[in-house]
Order: C-alpha cells, then structure tokens, then sequence
C-alpha cells in the first residue's frame, strides 16, 4: 500500500494493535496518533498504584517510545485528530495537517462522564481519566487531606483504598442505594461496603449530588437532601462515555459506541475500530455491547489487526474484568445482566469468596473475590453457556474445574 495505516488512540488497544499487526509482519507504513503527551499508557493502574505512589509513571507505559522506532512506527504524540475524511482517505489534525490513510484503526477509547451541576467547574473538582488528572489530585492534596468522592462505582471505590493507604480522609457519595449497584450482587455489595468503612471511608448511598460549594476553590459538596460535607478535593467518577465523535462526523454509524461487526470493521471498508469506543456483537449472548475493559480492547485489537491483514479471525472471547481495592482482587467473568438468583460459594468473611450469577439455571457471570480457582472455572461454565446445580456451585469441596474442562 502506498499511504500508511494511521491508528488514532493512546491505549491499550492502539498499543495492542502495533503489536500484533509487527508480529505478523505487516510491513506497511504505521503512524499512531496520540493526542497525550505519552505513548501508549495503561489506565487501571491511574486509581491503584499510581495513585497511591506505589508505581512510577514510566511503567505506566505500555511500551517505551523507542519500541515503536525498533518497529518503525511513525509516533506522534500531543497530535489530535480533528475530521476524518472518508471520501479523501485523511485525517486532519489540529495543527491542520492531513495524513493520508489506505487503512485507519481508530481506538479512541471513552472519557470521564460530566456531571453538569452548579460548581463543577470550581479549582479543586476533578476527574480521573488521565496521568494528568491524577497528578493534578495528588498536587492538591496536602497530607491528610479531604477528598469527596461522588461515585461508588469500581474507579470510585479503587481511588478510595488508594487514598486511605495514603492516609487521606475519604468519603463517598453514591445516588443509587448500594455501591457498584450497576454490577454486582446486593451481596457482593454489602461486602465492600463493609470493608470500606472498616478502612476508614465514610460512604452515603441514596446521596446524589447537588451543588460544589466554594468562593474560588471548591470548599464542600452539598447533596440532593441539603446535606454538606467539606473536601479540600472533589473527585467525579459516574462513569464514562465512549468518543464517537470523530466516527459520527465521518458519517460512520455510531449508537453507543461505532458500531462494529464481529471483524471490528466499520461500516466504511478502510476503517476499522477496537477498544472502549466500539459497539460490537457477542455471540455468546447473542447481541450487541459495548466493554470497558483491558482484556476486550486486546481482545478486539487482535481482531482488528487480523481483519487489516486479510486473515479475519471474529471475536470470541468472554468478558471479563477485575478491580484492586486493598488487598482484595475482584476477577469478574460474564455480564450478569438479567440474572434471577445469586449462588454464593465460600466465606465472605474469610475475604475469599465467589458469587455465580444464574438465569433459568444458566450461569450467566461470576464474581470471585480473591479466588482465581473460581474465576477460572467460572469463565469457562460462563463460555459453555453452563448449567450446574446450585448446591453444586455452593459446595466448595466439589472442585469446579472438573465441571468446566
């Protein structure tokens, strides 16, 4: 080919792209366009580790910026795609050059959901979504400082533990009536909860948002019910949007995402997607969805890249995710959306346990709370769409990876 593959995006699944199309020895020109001032860069790590001090930003880095030299791969870092350009195969930055494409892969991932309330634009009211926005926290925090957090969802719940290792004063204001009510079980909901406040946070569930008070720096967050609690730091976590605008300009169907095939092609031939940003089949449930997480934008990347090889391979794989919380590792398998019975396996006062979501006696999901047996096991009844008794999955002397070849 003549012009060169361009990929847009600076994540986990840009990188994982390079990657596998190299691998494969695709010899064909590679420009990666990242509007940060970084490569490529891992984002759990932003609420965990790095947030706690415990991980430099260099190992934030996917691979190191002389990795994509070796590789010849044409990085531009700070450079912001403003329109593509179907008709013309370009895309133009916002330094108004134009970069010609046979092929475009675009991995432009999701952003942090505004929460349009009065002070949101106060000093002092942050989102966490970057290496930025977590530096701009940590340079505002004086130790033992006061941090709000509005939000009880993984990101809220993981930059809570963080704080509170840091030693910061943490509470949480959650408007639905239990944390990470979006995915989880009441049960593994509780669980959290208590280990929370064990820590030391102060959560209030039923507590939506109403107003950031402050003179020029935010001062204290006011709830729905006029309640007010002080901070020296807000910090937004309500989820996230995928970035579909560059597509829907393009005139690439979007809904939730750009809407994709099992190929992670587009409804343009030269323009593929992968990451948080697509809207894609899962054969396993046998409809459309939209993932948040690291093993779906490798997962689909490695699509991507078989697709722009010629040598399309569908995407097949089983959602999954995980989240850190102090010394707890949560190793989700499935999508429980829609169960109608929650099976508990093991103790959750022994903080090793698992929840099996069923619907009609399928299991649909597991949730397994520092017990890797389960999680894998569990994956693979979730993949063959298995149905095992109850008492069965209750009982932890009957070893599930026998059930699950």
């Amino acid at each position: 080919m003549s012009d060169p593959l361009v990929i847009v995006g600076g994540g986990q699944a840009a990188a994982q792209a390079v990657q596998s199309l190299r691998q494969q020895n695709f010899a064909g020109a590679i420009t990666l366009l990242c509007d940060e001032p970084y490569p490529p860069y891992q984002r759990p790590p932003l609420s965990k580790k790095y947030f706690a001090g415990e991980l430099p930003r260099e190992r934030l880095l996917l691979r190191p910026a002389a990795f994509y030299a070796e590789k010849g791969v044409a990085l531009e870092l700070g450079a912001r795609v403003e329109e593509i350009e179907p008709g013309a195969r370009r895309v133009r930055l916002r330094d108004g050059r134009t970069l010609a494409y046979d092929r475009l892969l675009l991995a432009t991932g999701s952003r942090a959901r505004v929460l349009a309330i009065p002070g949101a634009e106060l000093p002092g009211v942050h989102y966490l979504r970057t290496i930025t926005d977590v530096d701009g926290i940590i340079a505002a925090l004086a130790p033992s400082g006061r941090i709000v957090l509005i939000g009880a969802g993984y990101i809220g719940l993981e930059v809570a533990a963080s704080a509170r290792q840091r030693g910061f004063d943490v509470t949480v204001l959650e408007a639905a009536d239990r944390v990470m009510s979006r995915t989880v079980s009441r049960e593994v909901s509780a669980f959290y909860e208590a280990c929370h406040r064990a820590a030391g946070v102060v959560i209030h569930c039923g507590a939506g948002v109403k107003t950031f008070h402050g003179p020029s720096h935010v001062t204290a967050v006011e709830t729905s019910d006029g309640r007010k609690f002080a901070c020296d730091v807000a910090i937004i976590g309500v989820g996230v949007e995928p970035n579909v605008e560059l597509a829907s300009r393009a005139g690439l169907p979007c809904a939730n995402g750009i809407v994709v095939d099992e190929l992670a092609q587009t409804a343009d031939p030269h323009i593929v997607a992968a990451g948080d940003c697509t809207n894609h089949p899962l054969p396993l449930l046998a409809q459309r969805v939209r993932l948040e997480s690291v093993p779906n934008a490798i997962h689909q990347a490695k699509v991507a890249a078989a697709t722009l090889l010629g040598v399309p391979t569908p995407y097949s794989e089983v959602p999954w995710f995980w989240s850190d919380q102090y010394d707890l590792k949560l190793q989700i398998a499935g999508l429980s959306t829609g169960y109608d019975e929650v099976v508990l396996r093991g103790d959750p006062a022994a903080r090793s346990f698992a929840a099996f979501y069923l619907k009609g006696g399928q299991i649909l999901a597991v949730d397994a709370v520092n017990s890797p047996r389960e999680f894998i096991a569990g994956k693979k009844l979730v993949a063959n769409r298995a149905r095992v008794a109850p008492d069965v999955l209750r009982d932890a002397k009957v070893d599930l990876t026998t059930i699950a070849p």
